[in-house]
């Protein structure tokens, strides 16, 4: 087919070259996208594989942890079912067999919903016989059930992953306004049995040391003076030992009530001298 007087190639030659220039890039980009998607695919079954792609950094050695807090505190219902606890939540992941970062991440956030559902099986049924301001006592159940069962595993395929459970209790905020006086009291209470117990042992210490003293003067004068004012004092450090005993019993079998009066340091009944006599 020749061309046309003017130089310009016939249109029927214009349709077949633009027909062959299209097939042209037709193929290489097919064969561009051919490579890119093997390339994508050959990672992909590695990532699953826990095999790392051609020419990516090493992982590293020993198998990972991964820290997930959730980020929504936990309701459970008290006694009554009018008043909640309210549980903070975190869970340490890792893998007996060791995984990339990015893997560890995808098993956790399948498994997460599993293990948030158990840890709030295990505090209603702990919080359902306790009263709403007994947090503590939830948190130490809690506790205990958890060390019982410290790591939770969970299993898809050949992968295992396992799971160590951490929580703390709150109060319900509502309640919060109706213990602030009885707090308040326990605190006072607190700050008197620790200066009365303070100043029992110090009686009782201040009481040996002077009997040790006076002793040793009896001993080496054969002063009955001295003889009698050790006496005195190991009569007061018994009275302050019976002293400290009576507190412990009334704060270990009364703790919300408060300390009898009066409690005075058994050495104020006779004082003693300040010096040695002479």
């Amino acid at each position: 087919m020749t061309d046309a007087p003017d130089g310009t190639p016939k249109t029927a030659d214009r349709w077949r070259q633009w027909g062959t220039r299209g097939l042209s890039v037709t193929r290489d980009a097919s064969v561009r996208g051919w490579r890119w998607w093997t390339r994508t695919w050959d990672q992909l079954v590695a990532a699953l594989q826990d095999e790392a792609p051609a020419g990516a950094a090493p992982s590293p050695s020993g198998p990972l942890v991964e820290q997930r807090h959730v980020p929504r505190l936990i309701a459970v219902p008290a006694r009554g079912y009018v008043y909640s606890f309210y549980i903070r939540a975190t869970f340490a992941w890792s893998s007996p067999k060791s995984l990339r970062a990015e893997v560890l991440s995808w098993y956790v956030q399948y498994f997460q919903a599993n293990a948030i559902q158990r840890l709030t099986r295990l505090a209603a049924d702990a919080a359902r016989d306790l009263a709403p301001n007994r947090a503590g006592d939830l948190e130490l159940a809690l506790q205990r059930a958890l060390a019982a069962d410290p790591v939770w595993r969970y299993q898809r395929g050949d992968v295992v992953i396992t799971c160590q459970p951490d929580a703390a209790v709150r109060l319900d905020e509502r309640i919060m306004p109706a213990l602030q006086p009885h707090i308040d009291r326990l605190v006072k209470l607190e700050y008197q049995f620790d200066e009365q117990l303070r100043q029992a042992r110090y009686a009782e210490e201040l009481s040996r040391r002077w009997a040790e003293i006076l002793a040793q003067h009896a001993n080496v004068t054969g002063d009955q003076d001295f003889a009698d004012a050790r006496d005195h004092m190991l009569t007061a450090q018994k009275d302050a030992a019976r002293w400290i005993s009576e507190l412990l019993h009334h704060r270990s079998k009364h703790p919300t009530d408060p300390i009898p009066s009066p409690f005075i340091p058994p050495q104020q009944t006779r004082p003693a001298p300040d010096t040695p006599p002479s």
